[in-house]
């Protein structure tokens, strides 16, 4: 299974209590499932959060590769 990084910022950042995270996961779905197991305040805010893949949006069935990036941007309020 691919060791991956998921950065994580804003309500992510603060629900994790880390800028960073790796997991060994196969999709984006599974690295969700994993890195917020036991933390459903992350859960709760990575199920709100779009996801790019080394840059492009992707969604919870995309697979990763080995040394993936994955970055958790949750909504974003401003003006």
């Amino acid at each position: 299974m691919p060791e991956v990084t998921i950065r994580y910022f804003a309500a992510a950042r603060a629900a994790a209590g880390e800028t960073t995270a790796t997991a060994q996961a196969s999709s984006v779905k599974e690295l969700v499932g994993t890195v917020s197991a036991g933390r459903p305040e992350l859960a709760r805010v990575l199920g709100i959060c779009t996801f790019l893949l080394d840059g492009e949006r992707v969604d919870l069935d995309t697979d990763l590769r080995e040394g993936a990036l994955v970055d958790a941007l949750p909504p974003f309020a401003g003006g």
